[in-house]
């Protein structure tokens, strides 16, 4: 199949709006090609998940961009760094690692991105908007976009998804397209009634994610969230367990008011039943630890923390009033931290062992105080990855039993 460019997009590879505009089309019309793309398309914004150092390789490809005066041409958010920058003396990084990582944050916004650093675009005033055609890096920010507001990206890995924004264009193919949006494999909960908990979401999402493959998952049967976070939760743990990018919860999700439209009218590839068991058991296998192990810290925020979800945290705080000296890290966007601070919400909250992270994530780069002890998370993502990525001990449990478990100084959880 051949790939058809326009004026605009024949003038950007023939180098006449500039080097790094020349560069990233020629990489975007490759990849376009490669995945079998026969036109390319106007995105309204990207998000880039390129800002997390891996090596030098990362910073020459941004480096070169702007040497051949390269700026973005959509408006373009940052994912997180490995580098707080509004609170460096968290971080706990040599001088040697410190400054390139430092440098390929502030090297995106030399090329015009948005100093958002955060894993959670949608939290912005960069949201996108029904039906939206954008080029989305970082897998829960992805499927935020696809499953719950209803814009439409694929999986952007580094790179892409600058030269995207690079270029203001995308590949017509796979979840850009209405055809390719349908449900293939059903997810039905069989247990009545189930209480919408953060837990059941981040469980249901654990499930899918794993047993879905490469194929777009729908979930019926699931309780109407209480928020929009408890679907944040779900996807993300969906991405991180497979490869979900967009997944259809019948009478919840904008693409599936009813089950006959998230499936096109067609009938599923294969039905899976959910049941509590199975959800109970997705969340055990997050915990290397039993109830009663003696805690190190609590993280919270992965991904990053809402104001919504702030304004649940910070009452429980004072109610339970955690005294032990077990540091509670959230991890939260700038826009998020400042609007708290402008709203004096977080004054007095430092007494509770309360520590705000911003622009990086506690398990992706050095922050924690102690990686010898058990860390406790509300955030299947996180059980998930920080293990094997700082080496820690892992216990998951609610919001409310992270809390209770700080005060404790051990892991205590309410019955399931």
């Amino acid at each position: 199949m051949s790939l058809e460019l326009n004026a605009g997009d024949q003038s950007m590879l023939q180098g006449e709006q500039g080097p790094a505009v020349a560069a990233a089309m020629k990489i975007l019309v490759a990849f376009s090609k490669a995945v079998g793309a026969h036109k390319l398309l106007d995105i309204a914004g990207a998000h880039i998940d390129g800002c997390l150092y891996h090596g030098q390789a990362s910073l020459d490809f941004v480096e070169r961009l702007i040497e051949g005066g390269g700026r973005v041409r959509v408006p373009t958010t940052l994912n997180v760094g490995s580098f707080d920058l509004i609170h460096p003396g968290l971080v706990k990084m040599p001088a040697a690692q410190e400054a390139p990582a430092r440098r390929l944050m502030n090297a995106h916004l030399d090329l015009g991105c948005q100093a958002t650093f955060t894993c959670a675009p949608y939290q912005t005033r960069f949201r996108p908007r029904f039906g939206e055609q954008i080029a989305w890096g970082e897998s829960n920010a992805i499927v935020f976009a696809n499953s719950v507001i209803g814009a439409r990206t694929n999986r952007y890995g580094d790179f892409i998804d600058l030269c995207c924004a690079m270029t203001g264009r995308a590949p017509a193919w796979g979840l850009h397209l209405s055809e390719n949006r349908r449900g293939q494999i059903l997810f039905e909960l069989t247990d009545a009634a189930f209480e919408p908990s953060d837990a059941l979401f981040v469980g249901v999402g654990l499930i899918v994610g794993h047993r879905a493959g490469d194929r777009i998952p729908v979930i019926s049967g699931l309780p109407k969230p209480r928020d929009e976070d408890q679907l944040k939760a779900l996807g993300a743990a969906a991405a991180t367990t497979g490869a979900v990018a967009l997944f259809h919860a019948v009478g919840i999700t904008p693409e599936a008011k009813t089950l006959d439209e998230a499936l096109h009218g067609l009938v599923p590839e294969e039905k899976i039943r959910i049941s509590r068991t199975d959800i109970h058991h997705a969340l055990v296998r997050l915990s290397s630890v039993p109830d009663g192990v003696q805690l190190a810290a609590v993280s919270l925020g992965t991904p990053h923390f809402s104001h919504e979800e702030w304004m649940r945290l910070l009452p429980l705080l004072r109610e339970v009033a955690p005294g032990r000296g077990v540091p509670i890290y959230v991890n939260t966007g700038r826009a998020t931290l400042t609007r708290l601070q402008d709203e004096g919400a977080l004054a007095g909250m430092e007494e509770f062992g309360l520590v705000p992270v911003t622009d990086t994530c506690t398990y992706v780069t050095s922050i924690l105080e102690r990686l010898d002890g058990v860390v406790m998370t509300n955030s299947g993502k996180w059980a998930h990855y920080a293990p094997g990525n700082i080496g820690v001990s892992v216990a998951f449990g609610d919001m409310e039993d992270c809390v209770r478990s700080a005060a404790a100084g051990r892991v205590v959880r309410a019955a399931p």
